[in-house]
């Protein structure tokens, strides 16, 4: 198994990412959590990796804010659209760019980092169990990871309520899969127990896209996209609706010794 590079796909990428509704409630979701545990520290200025950040979409945001950011990708298409984003900004970004894979970053080149970001990434590694113990090497003590990946349980639950029943029962191994559907989802209950066994305190818990995905095709007339995105918000971290997030959200913060 082989981990997945996007640089032949980063221009649909990006766009399927942040360009459309179900783009715009990650990003909500994600930066309302991330400022929730940013706020106690203030002013100071933190030292920031995002580890597999593409072009860098919150990289940039938290840059904009006074923090210093190294941003890690595998794809040299994806990092060249972050360049060229980061020279456009209006505002001047300290982003350092580093091309390669997450799992070679190491303390002597890069040491640590008050935050680690991990986004819709885990979930396209052959082993994400390593690679994310290779990241916490990289977390100062009391440092937070901020960790989203592709929910196995919203996987299938979303396949059994569309009455696709076979895929379900093939255990989702089919011969044509969609090139941007994630080779390696994760259950939750696992990611659970990973957080326990490397003694991560779990600061917050969010479900991304909890109602999107489940919505019938027939709406009501005075249905709208901010009253989805204000619905998402409420409910995504209600513990009951935290598992059917297509993305599952964990911040979690590493031991102070």
């Amino acid at each position: 198994m082989q981990d997945k590079n996007f640089d032949s796909l980063a221009g649909k990428f990006a766009k399927n990412i942040y360009g459309t509704p179900k783009g715009e409630i990650r990003a909500a979701v994600l930066w309302r959590d991330l400022q929730a545990v940013l706020t106690p520290y203030g002013d100071r200025k933190l030292r920031i990796l995002d580890a597999g950040g593409g072009f860098g979409f919150f990289s940039q945001k938290l840059a904009a804010q006074g923090h210093e950011v190294v941003l890690c990708d595998i794809s040299a298409e994806m990092l060249a659209s972050a360049e060229a984003q980061i020279a456009a900004s209006s505002v001047p970004l300290n982003i350092r760019l580093v091309h390669g894979p997450l799992q070679a970053l190491n303390l002597t080149d890069h040491g640590q980092f008050d935050l680690i970001l991990c986004h819709a990434v885990v979930e396209w590694l052959a082993d994400a169990k390593s690679a994310l113990e290779g990241l916490l090497q990289l977390l100062k003590p009391a440092g937070l990871l901020s960790l989203m990946f592709f929910n196995l349980d919203a996987m299938r639950f979303h396949a059994l309520v569309s009455g696709n029943f076979d895929y379900v029962r093939a255990d989702f191994k089919i011969k044509k899969k969609v090139r941007l559907t994630p080779t390696h989802p994760l259950p939750v209950a696992q990611v659970r127990d990973w957080f326990s066994e490397w003694q991560l305190q779990t600061q917050s818990e969010s479900g991304v896209r909890v109602i999107h995905d489940y919505l019938k095709k027939s709406l009501p007339p005075e249905f709208s996209q901010q009253d989805l995105l204000e619905m998402e918000l409420r409910y995504s971290t209600e513990p009951l609706y935290v598992p059917l997030g297509r993305y599952v959200h964990f911040i979690g913060q590493k031991p102070q010794d």
